[in-house]
């Protein structure tokens, strides 16, 4: 995944790796490396440790989608899923907002309790997807889902959901009804149509890219309920690259 960002001087290649795994495993299905290089002569810069920044700015751009997109009083968060996204996810949610009530549900129930008892706050384990789910303000699903685990009739008009998991064109983690029945905001319009089987199983209509209200050239509709369908970006492992980069140069 290479990428230059002009206003950042920046540029890199991150290499990914995906092993799906049949059982679990203390490997990650999904390990990552970004190489920084000088723009001016390509020399190499630093080497990074991908998965670690993958998480951080998935989670991050989620953050911001929420920011924009989450209803006026959003008090109950649920998190389905309970891996390493789960946590980035959780890390960034709980500092930047305030949730009365924060859930959690994972296919393995084990994971999820392991979740609740290692991150810093109350959470509540629930035993399945809809408990977690009903009546929910804000839902984020980072799980390895290949076929819908979140259905539109569960969903409390308004909420906003961050699609995260099912980055492949034939893998899905919301149904027909909750895609076309949300308005639907993407990082990236050609993404999603190539990649995403949310999007494209769906046939739902996108309406903005994330940037587009970032800029303010489209609403955000946070009246609304709202699907942000995470892919990711690789000028967002760029810019993040860069950053870590310049604060460990600052402190040597």
């Amino acid at each position: 995944m290479p990428a230059y960002s002009a206003a950042d001087d920046a540029l890199t290649t991150k290499l990914v790796t995906f092993y799906e795994h049949k059982k679990d495993s203390s490997v990650p299905s999904h390990q990552a490396t970004v190489l920084l290089f000088d723009p001016r002569n390509g020399s190499l810069k630093a080497i990074l440790d991908g998965s670690v920044i993958t998480a951080k700015r998935t989670a991050a751009v989620s953050a911001i989608a929420t920011k924009l997109l989450m209803p006026a009083f959003a008090e109950v968060l649920c998190i389905l899923g309970a891996g390493v996204q789960a946590y980035s996810h959780y890390d960034i949610f709980t500092e930047l907002f305030t949730f009365k009530e924060i859930r959690i549900w994972n296919r393995t129930k084990e994971k999820a309790v392991k979740f609740a008892n290692s991150v810093n706050g109350p959470v509540q384990v629930c035993s399945s997807a809809q408990e977690a789910v009903t009546g929910a303000d804000v839902i984020i699903t980072v799980t390895m889902a290949t076929t819908p685990i979140l259905f539109g009739d569960w969903v409390k008009p308004g909420a906003h959901i961050n699609a995260v998991g099912a980055s492949r064109p034939d893998w899905r983690e919301l149904d027909d009804e909750l895609m076309k029945n949300s308005v639907l905001f993407v990082d990236s319009r050609e993404a999603a149509l190539t990649e995403s089987g949310d999007v494209i199983l769906s046939g739902a209509e996108i309406f903005a890219e994330l940037g587009e209200v970032v800029k303010g050239t489209k609403p955000a509709l946070p009246e609304k309920t709202t699907v942000f369908k995470s892919l990711g970006m690789a000028v967002e492992d760029t810019v993040a690259a860069k950053f870590v980069y310049e604060s460990w140069s600052a402190g040597n």
